[in-house]
């Protein structure tokens, strides 16, 4: 399926007791008659479906929509921060077809995996560096991290604390995780508080750890599976 994920926007990046939220309005607003919602923070095209794929360049080419001239920097921070440990760069788009297009929204979001031909990154005046990098995680091909098929081994969804309706960010995806182990400090991460009704958790770890949900730094983790997915190792 074309998955389009809205980023889950963090109340907090300190390195303890870090939760995150969604950003009111914008998944109403990124719905049209060509997209369907599901999973709570997922768009899917009601006229295609598609399985998602790597990108077929290394060199993905992008460009900046005028609106977001203010956070330029930090949208080229944001890439910076994925190409400098992978194999995966970006460069300003010249006469390509396919490439990221950075869109000012409300809210952060993405589509999981190659799309072809001008492919959205929302950007919200309250996304960060880290957040933005999230987004284009996404867009090279990562599943947040809690949807491992895996999870329960590592964290426990507490159904009762979750605001009525948007259960399905918490469904499992069928991500590949490359035999890696499950990382709760991934930058894909959700935090304990995502979704909560009453701000109580909707995540426990089952094991104590401090930053789950930061959107700060990509883990090793994260860097790895960047690697795999683009066989970092076979092009260096």
């Amino acid at each position: 399926m074309l998955h389009l994920v809205l980023a889950v926007l963090l109340l907090a990046e300190s390195s303890t007791n870090v939760d995150s939220s969604p950003l009111p309005g914008a998944e109403t607003e990124l719905m049209s008659e060509n997209n369907a919602v599901v999973e709570g923070d997922v768009l899917l095209r009601r006229e295609r479906n598609a399985v998602e794929n790597i990108w077929p360049t290394l060199e993905i080419p992008y460009r900046i929509s005028p609106e977001l001239a203010g956070q330029t920097d930090d949208i080229l921070a944001s890439m910076a921060m994925l190409s400098k440990p992978t194999c995966v760069s970006f460069h300003e788009q010249t006469s390509e077809t396919d490439y990221l297009l950075f869109n000012f929204s409300k809210g952060c979001g993405s589509y999981v995996g190659f799309i072809g031909g001008e492919q959205p990154v929302l950007i919200g005046p309250a996304c960060s560096v880290g957040m933005i990098a999230h987004e284009v995680l996404h867009a090279l091909g990562l599943y947040h991290e809690h949807t491992r098929a895996d999870r329960r081994k590592y964290i426990a969804i507490l159904p009762d604390n979750i605001i009525k309706g948007t259960e399905g960010n918490f469904d499992v995806e069928n991500g590949r995780t490359f035999n890696l182990s499950y990382d709760l400090s991934s930058i894909m991460h959700y935090g304990r508080g995502v979704f909560s009704a009453n701000g109580l958790p909707t995540i426990l770890p089952k094991k104590s750890v401090k930053d789950m949900g930061q959107r700060v730094k990509l883990t090793n983790t994260d860097i790895k599976k960047v690697r795999l997915l683009y066989s970092c190792d076979v092009h260096e």
